[in-house]
């Protein structure tokens, strides 16, 4: 089962929840797919090891052989190529490396050449917890790929959590849309309830069943509780606005390993979770 740890926006606690469900499970992965700042390791420390690099194919057209018939820069949704009277301009920055644009050239002046946009890595073989962590290289826009490279290392047949990116944009859907349940992260505040919403709203739109975590309770008001019960949202687990729990996340320490209390806790969220998710799927 893949459990997809989200938010509308970053600093709600997505990182915390992920970091702190893993270790009190255990025997699952834990995938970091915010690619573009990537931070569980900050708090697990480990030693990891290059798996793999990712690449890009993005596109580079041979001038002698183009017609400049524009079928290319036509297809092209990303406006990565654009067509002028004399030539095809690329903007590899733009391009999402569908290769689209080779197979509708007539004439074969597209080679797609690899470029490397990112990096894999994981926990060495020695370490009985499994971490797998994704980075985008610095100046690179495309982060989906990296992600998709990252989720072929989930292994089937245990249990992954996987710490999303913030938002609601591609990355985000990415790791959504593979997920077999979505644990959304908010506050009760104006900005973590709006947030929240966008982020409901895309889980909606995917159909993936979801359920709330309330971080920091106590700092706000009743809306986002007022909402989920008028909904029928399970509210998962209630983290408080607690001093002792915000100093060991300022000094990159979870909260399970110094407060024993809350490993049951976690526990108990993931069996109420499986039960969710094992109802949707209708076993």
């Amino acid at each position: 089962m893949k459990i997809a740890i989200a938010s509308g926006k970053g600093g709600t606690g997505k990182t915390t929840v992920a970091v702190n469900l893993a270790l009190a499970l255990g025997e699952v992965q834990l995938f970091d797919c915010d690619v573009e700042e990537p931070n569980c390791n900050l708090f697990l420390g480990f030693e990891l090891e290059p798996v793999e690099k990712v690449f890009c194919l993005v596109p580079e057209i041979n001038p002698d052989k183009c017609t400049l018939c524009k079928n290319c820069s036509n297809f092209c949704k990303y406006n990565a190529l654009a067509a002028l009277p004399k030539k095809i301009l690329s903007f590899p920055s733009l391009c999402h490396g569908c290769g689209g644009c080779s197979l509708v050239c007539p004439a074969g002046a597209i080679e797609e050449n690899p470029e490397p946009i990112g990096i894999i890595e994981k926990t060495s073989s020695e370490s009985p917890f499994i971490f797998f962590c994704g980075t985008l290289n610095i100046g690179k826009a495309m982060a989906t790929p990296v992600i998709r490279s990252l989720q072929n290392h989930i292994d089937e047949s245990r249990p992954a959590i996987i710490d999303s990116p913030p938002g609601i944009a591609c990355p985000v859907l990415a790791v959504m849309e593979s997920a077999d349940y979505c644990v959304l992260v908010t506050e009760s505040t104006p900005f973590g309830f709006h947030g929240f919403c966008l982020a409901l709203e895309a889980a909606r739109a995917l159909k993936i069943p979801m359920g709330v975590v309330l971080n920091r309770e106590g700092l706000g008001d009743s809306r986002v509780e007022d909402f989920c019960r008028a909904e029928g949202i399970p509210v998962l687990l209630r983290i408080p606005n607690d001093r002792t729990i915000a100093r060991l996340y300022s000094e990159g320490i979870p909260f399970v390993r110094e407060m024993p209390e809350w490993k049951k806790r976690f526990e108990n969220m993931f069996l109420t979770i499986k039960e969710l998710a094992f109802k949707n799927m209708g076993v």
